[in-house]
């Protein structure tokens, strides 16, 4: 859930609402959005629209779906008993205190979007660009009037913050495990 947050800048409740179905083409498809237990739309209609996928979360993606049984369909974060994973739960019972014993405060899951945002318009992408990625449909949010179509500018700055990321790896590989080492975490989420 954390790496949907930070390297697609999806809402906490988008990704609550994610389901299978809705990764497909390199991209997630938002379609739905949960608040308090209960399904609904996204937030604003122009946040329903599709969000390139970097090799960092599709890797990651993959081996979630392979701890999970490799569904294609139903919740994409289910709880023990098939339906949706309660974020707040999640964030709750397992984030916090690992956040807490680390000495990190938690800025919320919109610092994923923040984060995500600054780092693109740091890697020189355009304003246009990162409001089309973030989906935002108010010039006062990320400078601009947001797009629905994913432009080859989208694709190219997605993929621009993968390159970045993946000169970066040795960091990460310690602690992920790679797709073909057989290594498998413990715990799902």
């Amino acid at each position: 859930m954390w790496a949907v947050a930070s390297f697609a800048g999806l809402r906490r409740g988008e990704i609550e609402g994610l389901e299978w179905s809705d990764y497909h083409d390199g991209a997630l498809h938002v379609a739905r959005s949960v608040w308090n237990g209960r399904v609904g739309v996204p937030k604003t209609a122009k946040s329903c629209a599709a969000v390139p996928v970097i090799c960092p979360l599709a890797e990651r993606l993959e081996m979630h779906r392979l701890r999970c049984g490799n569904p294609t369909t139903g919740p994409m974060f289910a709880n023990s008993i098939g339906g949706r994973l309660n974020i707040n739960n999640l964030l709750n019972r397992t984030m916090l205190p690992l956040f807490k014993k680390a000495a990190i405060e938690w800025q919320g899951w919109d610092s994923c979007r923040r984060g995500l945002g600054s780092n693109l318009y740091r890697l020189g992408v355009n304003d246009k660009t990162i409001q089309q990625i973030l989906r935002h449909s108010n010039v006062n949010i990320t400078l601009g009037y947001y797009v629905k179509t994913a432009s080859p500018d989208v694709v190219a700055a997605m993929a621009k913050l993968e390159e970045k990321i993946s000169a970066q790896s040795s960091l990460d590989t310690k602690w992920t495990p790679q797709p073909d080492s057989g290594a498998m975490p413990e715990f799902v989420n």
